[in-house]
């Protein structure tokens, strides 16, 4: 039948990807994966669980028990991987993608801050995905949100609505993402022990960062708009304002250095220790200057830069000072609208040749 061959031309295009994937990439390769789509689930999980690549043995449990919740998560994973991209994009690292079979390569296998920023952002991405898709009913084991009533919310302003389930899309996440790192085989006080603490700690500062910028929305009711009834429910924050404040975080990462025991000890002793909310890292970053296959460095040559800006998007840091070349690009626009009644707005197309400037 059409579902039996779709199910198998799937699994084997899934099968061909796995054999290109690194284990650097882990269940990011998620968010690159036509198995996020509904339909590949019409026969049953295990077939498909099986071959999903980049999946640990315990995610693979997962994806069976609750099959309905992995298009989420390749959902929250692109969604991490797009707000890595965007707070980055004026960076030497830009959080590339190198191709559709690889997430990130190489980059990941060095315990860095970027490193720290891609864990944290992914698993903030799944907490937001799998909470919004429990409010919208598209989980059957999830619904709206049970949060109380917060203690300051006003006695005559309802709480009623259908809130994001930032609750249930928390502790979802932290079994799912967390997962491979708990099965990993190491020897005690190992290096490889003190790199699982090291992403632990990162998924668990992206989670809470969902859980914590998550507030009180609230919907006026009453005749002309007078709002003298409201409705408030639990409500994610704009995901920009997660990625803002994950940036901050990697900005202010703690240095970590792995004891002979595995664990995790500060560089500087004379900085606070880093909390449950905080970032990571282990190991200093490449200057991702030039290309290099064994860091996963793409390098900057030929990538667009400021010629006025001192800073990282400015030609002299973003080109390591190989220099620029200058070139004229014609940019169209849309230019003198008009609101015509009614109604819409009717534009012009302005063309204008600029200056751009990309690294040697």
């Amino acid at each position: 039948t059409m579902p039996s061959l779709l199910l198998l031309f799937t699994a084997a295009l899934l099968s061909s990807w796995a054999q290109l994937l690194t284990d650097a990439n882990s269940w990011w390769s998620l968010a690159m994966n036509p198995v996020q789509r509904p339909e590949m689930f019409i026969i049953g999980a295990q077939p498909v669980c099986s071959q999903l690549p980049g999946l640990s043995p315990g995610q693979r449990k997962l994806c069976q028990l609750y099959q309905e919740h992995m298009a989420y998560i390749g959902e929250g994973a692109k969604t991490g991987i797009k707000e890595c991209q965007y707070q980055f994009r004026q960076r030497r690292w830009n959080c590339s993608t190198v191709d559709n079979t690889s997430v990130f390569g190489r980059v990941m296998q060095i315990g860095s801050r970027e490193t720290a920023f891609t864990y944290a952002v992914s698993a903030a991405g799944v907490v937001n995905a799998i909470s919004r898709a429990c409010r919208e009913g598209e989980l059957s084991t999830c619904g709206c949100s049970r949060t109380a009533r917060p203690k300051d919310l006003p006695r005559d302003w309802l709480w009623g609505g259908c809130g994001d389930n930032v609750e249930y899309g928390y502790r979802f996440a932290k079994e799912f993402v967390d997962a491979r790192e708990r099965e990993k085989n190491f020897a005690k006080g190992s290096e490889e022990q003190g790199r699982v603490l090291m992403n632990l700690q990162n998924n668990e500062a992206g989670r809470r960062a969902v859980y914590k910028m998550a507030d009180v929305a609230c919907k006026c009711h009453g005749v002309s708009g007078s709002c003298s009834l409201k409705t408030c429910w639990l409500q994610l924050a704009e995901f920009r304002k997660v990625g803002d404040q994950l940036k901050e975080k990697y900005d202010s990462a703690a240095a970590m250095r792995i004891t002979r025991k595995g664990k995790l000890e500060l560089v500087n002793s004379r900085f606070n220790q880093p909390t449950p909310e905080d970032l990571v890292y282990v190991d200093p970053s490449p200057d991702y200057c030039l290309r290099n296959e064994t860091t996963g460095s793409l390098g900057t040559q030929g990538r667009l830069c400021n010629k006025t800006s001192e800073g990282m998007d400015g030609c002299e840091l973003m080109c390591c000072g190989r220099g620029y070349d200058q070139f004229k690009s014609v940019q169209v626009e849309r230019c003198h609208c008009k609101f015509h009644w009614c109604c819409f707005v009717k534009c012009k197309k302005c063309t204008e040749v600029v200056d751009q400037y990309v690294c040697k």
